[in-house]
């Protein structure tokens, strides 16, 4: 059986098209739903190999012979946080993240996106996959974006006060620039080659890039 190398965790928040799954394949993937997540699991066919969660936002039955983890309601970690700690625990670098980005609740969207920090932080490679963004955390690394050329870049310090940035392939290049937390300077680029580069050399950036 070949090796699954990519985990992909689906989380709660409505997800619309079943083409946004067209770059991860759920098949070709370790499938983990955290709670809610299996609304939309159901929705478009997919069999988790592993369900997690205190299932305080999933009202149906859960699936017979998935390996499921139940978590007490009161906790430190989200259900998102704990399913990538579980896929890391089982020995995976790579991580997709679906259903956890807009919906009704900003403040999980943004404990989400401090989930794709940790991610960083933990040298794993990930991405947050969303209807119409994807949002990447670069901490002194190099993200390249193939294949996007007219997308929208918008790159902020995320987690501390500046980073220092640089772009190519981009309409408004930067060569080592400080970005602040406090003046949103690097919202709306735009990608003008096949193949954009973006870089960091310090401290940590959150990348949005939207077809």
């Amino acid at each position: 059986m070949e090796q699954k190398m990519t985990c992909l965790v689906i989380g709660a928040v409505p997800i619309q098209k079943k083409e946004i799954f067209k770059e991860y394949q759920p098949e070709n993937c370790f499938v983990i739903c955290a709670d809610g997540g299996l609304e939309n699991a159901s929705r478009f066919q997919i069999r988790p190999n592993l369900v997690i969660g205190d299932f305080d936002s999933y009202e149906g039955r859960l699936p017979e012979q998935v390996e499921t983890i139940r978590l007490k309601i009161e906790k430190d970690d989200t259900d998102t946080l704990a399913a990538v700690k579980e896929g890391i625990r089982r020995g995976f670098r790579e991580f997709a993240l679906f259903g956890v980005l807009g919906g009704e609740r900003f403040d999980h969207s943004y404990a989400n996106l401090c989930v794709l920090q940790y991610l960083c932080n933990q040298g794993c490679k990930s991405v947050l996959v969303g209807d119409s963004c994807r949002a990447f955390v670069l901490s002194e690394g190099r993200l390249t974006l193939d294949g996007m050329k007219g997308a929208t870049v918008s790159v902020f310090p995320f987690g501390c006060s500046a980073c220092r940035v640089s772009y190519l392939g981009l309409k408004y290049p930067l060569t080592k620039a400080v970005l602040h937390s406090d003046d949103p300077l690097g919202v709306s680029n735009r990608i003008e080659a096949e193949k954009a580069r973006i870089s960091v050399t310090n401290g940590e950036a959150l990348i949005l890039v939207q077809p």
